[in-house]
């Protein structure tokens, strides 16, 4: 494994981490304790340290199946989580963004992870007014104070919104989380010279584009029932696989593995700390890990 600084918060973290919105039940499978228990496992072994879920991975479901599985171990792991979000049922949720909600799904994200602090904690995909609501910005300062969580950071909804980008230093957030992969390169435009410009620690949310990169996946594939991808387009999933086709056949290297190479793409451009591919088992946590043999 290789690591790197996230940006100014001194966390040496691996430049490949662990996604966790699958264990919330979202993509098709329902995971068992056990289950997540060899995932992190192998993960620790592999030398990942980053953990990313949130509150509405299921009813902070996800939350709780990491707490329980890294219990005894909390040192060995650099934990984010999100706030904002209500999870109801499959894909149905509100945004309970007042002072208020954001300290009571701090206390509920704390106690699933069975922990006293999360290293990050991240808004969640906040728009624009609720994201700069000062009385929300000053309860998680004192939280902070108080030592509930370390280091502040956005999960940024649109991965163009360079407004929320360019204020992180003035609301003292310090870790960006982005949408970024080959079929999604908008903040190359403006955000990543922003995000180097202030120093940010960079995580690369949906580095494989929901699975479609990861080279498994022909034109006219289907998902199975409860799988979020059910949602896109029929017409917008094809054209995605055909697009891979194309970068498979004239940019993939020949015998590299799909999802190797575009895990390490992301981790090649500057901006970049991190990458944080989901997986549903332990060999997709092997291939991902194998990322870092392209990175220089």
């Amino acid at each position: 494994m290789k690591y790197r600084i996230l940006g100014k918060t001194n966390l040496r973290v691996s430049v490949v981490g662990v996604g966790t919105w699958q264990f919330g039940g979202e993509w098709g499978k329902d995971f068992q304790q056990n289950e997540v228990d060899a995932i992190l496992g192998r993960a620790k072994d592999l030398g990942i340290n980053l953990l990313d879920t949130a509150e509405c991975y299921g009813d902070h479901l996800s939350e709780r199946l990491i707490g329980q599985s890294i219990s005894g171990q909390r040192g060995d792991w650099i934990v984010a989580t999100k706030f904002g979000h209500e999870f109801h049922g499959f894909l149905d949720r509100t945004e309970p963004r007042t002072p208020a909600d954001v300290l009571r799904q701090l206390e509920d994200s704390l106690k699933a992870l069975r922990t006293d602090y999360v290293d990050i904690y991240q808004y969640h995909s906040w728009g624009d007014d609720q994201f700069f609501d000062a009385d929300v910005q000053a309860v998680l300062e004192k939280a902070k104070v108080a030592g509930k969580f370390r280091h502040l950071g956005n999960s940024v909804s649109k991965n163009t919104n360079i407004k929320q980008i360019a204020a992180s230093t003035a609301k003292q957030i310090e870790v960006v989380q982005i949408i970024y992969n080959r079929l999604s390169r908008e903040p190359e435009a403006e955000v990543f010279a922003s995000c180097i410009e202030q120093k940010l620690g960079v995580l690369a949310r949906v580095p494989l584009a929901s699975g479609f990169l990861s080279g498994k996946y022909k034109p006219g594939a289907t998902f199975p029932e409860g799988d979020q991808r059910t949602r896109k387009n029929r017409q917008e999933v094809d054209q995605k696989l055909r697009q891979v086709e194309e970068i498979k056949k004239t940019e993939v290297p020949p015998g590299v593995d799909m999802a190797a190479w575009a895990l390490a793409w992301c981790l090649k451009n500057p901006a970049v700390t991190c990458v944080i591919p989901g997986c549903k088992n332990v060999e997709q946590v092997e291939a991902n890990a194998r990322a870092v043999e392209l990175v220089g």
